[in-house]
């Protein structure tokens, strides 16, 4: 791809005290990609998504977001008005559902725009209408969390985010959370997504997810990136013996 990256991360460290979980990170996303990280768990993929939008402060290196640019330890209100920026670009969507329990779904949804964006609640509205459409659950607008499944909590939460219309969708472990007989129907949402043309990196477990929609699959082990390419490369012919482990058990329907 020759377009310019949308995300750019480049030598990026994460420290916890003595613990190091992310070393050297440096990847890109292109607009309109999907990228899958997968890795065992403890990798430090969930780390790296929230250092990608400031959740967690990077320890060194850059973080570039639709040409907004930001390096580690700088402070001051100019930086802070650079992260509070890249963050309304990244729509996060997390393990978690996250819905205020006294609100209907559309007020969950427009919620964002209207106290963040200061958006009209007429305009909001109609976003939010719409992005309930998208995941299928317009017909629950009025209803209230606690008589939705876990599943459509979660279709819920992809479209609070997207009514922010962030140029970037990020997913850390959506699925993780779901009884299985519900996961078919969020992932159902995140391929339609993608069709769509919607910048995405997903971290997931969900090995023929990645396999079946990614652009790119970024494997990462130990806190670095070990391998990344298309789907088919990873996964039929893996370089590092740690990704072939991990295929391997994904393949024999081993733990994650």
């Amino acid at each position: 791809m020759n377009a310019e990256p949308i995300i750019q991360v480049s030598g990026l460290h994460k420290w916890f005290g003595m613990l190091h979980v992310l070393s050297d990170i440096t990847i890109e996303v292109q607009p309109r990609e999907v990228v899958c990280i997968i890795g065992r768990s403890g990798s430090g993929k969930s780390t790296l998504l929230r250092c990608i939008n400031f959740l967690e402060e990077p320890s060194a290196g850059k973080i570039m977001v639709d040409k907004l640019v930001v390096e580690a330890g700088k402070k001051g209100r100019a930086n802070r008005k650079l992260i509070h920026e890249i963050r309304l670009k990244t729509g996060m969507v997390f393990q978690e559902f996250n819905l205020f329990p006294h609100m209907s779904v559309l007020d969950n949804v427009i919620e964002g725009p209207v106290t963040v964006k200061r958006m009209e609640r007429a305009k909001a509205v109609e976003i939010g209408m719409m992005n309930l459409d998208r995941v299928g659950l317009l017909v629950k607008k009025d209803e209230f969390p606690n008589r939705l499944s876990g599943g459509q909590k979660q279709r819920v939460a992809i479209a609070r985010a997207l009514a922010m219309e962030p140029k970037v969708m990020l997913f850390d472990e959506p699925t993780s959370a779901l009884d299985p007989e519900l996961i078919g129907e969020v992932l159902n949402v995140m391929k339609k997504l993608a069709q769509e043309g919607t910048t995405m990196l997903v971290v997931t477990h969900e090995m023929g997810f990645a396999r079946e929609v990614a652009d790119r699959v970024v494997v990462m082990a130990e806190g670095e990136v070990i391998e990344q390419a298309e789907p088919a490369s990873v996964f039929n012919s893996p370089r590092d013996p740690r990704t072939q482990a991990l295929i391997e058990r994904y393949r024999s329907g081993g733990a994650k």
